[in-house]
């Protein structure tokens, strides 16, 4: 029988694996289509590129820091370490929760009929909004765990006991302070803002979507309302995306704050953690290649080119 902490660093090494892969190849196909297909290109791309990017980062500096203590390395980070890696991991996990939220806020935008005026008066600012709201999520993140650069040192002793950060490698300064949740909460209510902001535009197109097939089922032609439109599908996967995001959100934090406020730290619960932290962004590259005309096209081109050299080979 596997002992359990092979089957967790197996585990660990292959989220890694399939997270960075999916996503890098995601970021290459969604380059190619700039570069190449122009005429494929759509604003909302912009903003899967950017998540994707900031999905690469989170799980390599997450995942990487706990693959190596669940291989028993000592003393792998320093202070100035532990301050660049969570840092790094912590602006990556805020800029992640603010990119799915603009996805599903353009979303919303997007499927809202013209003759709202307020969805067309939108509709003409979108390109140059989102920018500056992904410029502004940057700077933010950046102010807000920039607080954490003086709080987070390295582990000082394996058998602390008390209410706080600490991991196998970092700890905050001040651990066993009841005052250094203040942060912890802070953060939590920030990101909760985005949450309810997702949710929201979730309902949104959930109903829409309702009333949408209503209407459908009442057209003449069967066909036009079994096929859904390019708009419709890419709500289907946000949708997704969203769900995805808000159950492992609420997991993730609920673990947080136990461990945090619990006296006796479980280095188990902290993998656990781990690996829900890191779902989110290792499934986002496949949920977006389901669904997307352009990245399915590519692969369909693929194959084809590759049975097509198959067969040349063979009849030479």
């Amino acid at each position: 029988m596997i002992p359990s902490y092979t089957i967790l660093q197996i585990f660990l090494v292959f989220q890694l694996c399939l997270g960075v892969i999916g996503n890098s190849a995601l970021l290459v196909l969604y380059i190619y289509n700039f570069v190449f297909r122009p005429h494929y290109k759509k604003l909302i791309d912009s903003v899967f590129m950017h998540l994707t990017i900031v999905n690469i980062l989170l799980i390599v500096f997450l995942l990487t820091k706990d693959i190596m203590l669940s291989f028993g390395v000592p003393k792998f980070l320093d202070d100035i370490s532990c301050k660049a890696i969570l840092f790094s991991f912590r602006v990556s996990r805020g800029l992640s929760i603010c990119t799915t939220c603009v996805l599903s806020t353009f979303q919303v935008i997007t499927i809202t009929p013209n003759n709202s005026k307020l969805a067309s008066w939108l509709k003409r600012r979108l390109s140059t909004w989102i920018f500056y709201f992904l410029l502004c999520s940057w700077l933010i993140n950046l102010l807000i765990y920039g607080y954490m650069l003086d709080q987070v040192i390295a582990k000082t002793n394996n058998t602390h006991v008390g209410r706080g950060y600490s991991d196998g490698y970092c700890q905050n300064r001040q651990f066993g302070d009841n005052n250094s949740g203040l942060f912890i909460i802070f953060i939590i209510i920030h990101d909760l803002f985005y949450v309810t902001v997702m949710m929201w535009a979730s309902l949104y197109m959930v109903i829409f979507l309702y009333r949408h097939h209503k209407r459908a089922q009442h057209l003449h032609s069967p066909s036009l309302s079994s096929q859904p439109s390019p708009e419709h599908k890419a709500t289907h996967s946000i949708l997704s995306l969203v769900s995805c995001f808000v159950l492992i959100y609420w997991l993730n934090n609920s673990i947080t704050l136990y461990d945090f406020y619990t006296e006796e730290k479980i280095p188990r619960l902290e993998s656990i953690n781990t690996i829900l932290t890191t779902c989110y962004p290792t499934i986002c590259p496949f949920l977006f290649m389901k669904n997307n005309k352009a990245i399915l096209q590519f692969f369909s081109s693929f194959s084809r080119l590759r049975t097509t050299c198959f067969q040349s080979s063979l009849h030479g």
